[in-house]
């Protein structure tokens, strides 16, 4: 049974020592889950009794599709109107309590492991239905302007992770898999965000350096990940988000599952005029 990691905030004592592992790099920035602390939370418009650590958000000669935030909602929390911009798409995905989500209309009940594909435009709503001395709900939620593409249209949907089987990527006798909640072959998605799990001793045995800009939230498990050029340890909780073309690999350190929550622009052309 896989479990979710969601920070708790709070803050250390006075007498921590300051070494933590956060790297901010040409190529590509690690935040650990130690700085994941209450004074570096923001309060969302629209929102009620909810927190939010933004930890990716486009920068300028750095990756700039995509914008990823934990949230964390009180119980009775939540908000009528969530997107705030028409043309953003987003997925969430709940890593902790309990959340009912309104989806154009029908109401979903969604637990550890959930997950929805907001589209563009979509009528959304969400609400932590915990009682007041209940569990707080935390969730991945990762927004990306829509690319339109004529022919296709992406529809919303919800669905779990403990519902998708993991694809064995090939030759690895299921030690590296993929959990993929939209078909990659689908043009009218135009970013994935799907779960990556390794077995102890998984690897990837090459430096990928291609186009798509990662977010890669570690839900479970510990690994050492090769980033540019640096071996980077990383386990449950910390958040790695890289440039396109950052080369990348890792091996999984085990003793138990190595997984996370991966994002990645697909799909659509290169623009080089700035015109549809």
């Amino acid at each position: 049974m896989s479990t979710y990691f969601s920070p708790e905030g709070g803050m250390p004592p006075q007498t921590q020592l300051l070494t933590d592992r956060a790297v901010v790099k040409e190529a590509y920035t690690v935040i650990p889950k130690g700085v994941l602390r209450d004074i570096v939370t923001s309060n969302l418009p629209g929102w009620e009794k909810t927190r939010s650590w933004i930890i990716a958000r486009p920068i300028a000669g750095f990756a700039t599709t995509f914008s990823q935030l934990i949230v964390e909602v009180s119980p009775g929390g939540g908000s009528e109107k969530p997107e705030a911009e028409a043309g953003v798409e987003g997925v969430i995905f709940l890593t902790k309590g309990e959340l009912a989500l309104t989806l154009d209309g029908e109401i979903h009940r969604l637990e550890a492991g959930g997950y929805a594909y907001l589209a563009a435009g979509a009528d959304w709503k969400v609400r932590n239905p915990a009682p007041a001395d209940g569990e707080a709900a935390s969730f991945q939620w990762i927004r990306k302007a829509y690319e339109p593409l004529e022919g296709f249209t992406a529809k919303s949907f919800v669905t779990r992770d403990q519902e998708v089987e993991p694809r064995p990527m090939p030759g690895t006798n299921g030690a590296w898999a993929t959990t993929r909640f939209v078909d990659p072959d689908d043009l009218a998605h135009d970013m994935h965000v799907n779960i990556v799990t390794f077995q102890p001793g998984g690897t990837i045995p090459f430096a990928e350096t291609h186009v798509m800009e990662h977010g890669l939230f570690v839900l479970e498990g510990k690994a050492v990940y090769r980033l540019n050029d640096d071996w980077v340890e990383v386990e449950a909780g910390d958040f790695m988000w890289l440039r396109a073309f950052c080369p990348q690999a890792c091996y999984a350190g085990g003793p138990g599952p190595f997984r996370y929550l991966l994002y990645k622009d697909v799909n659509r052309q290169i623009r080089l005029t700035g015109q549809s």
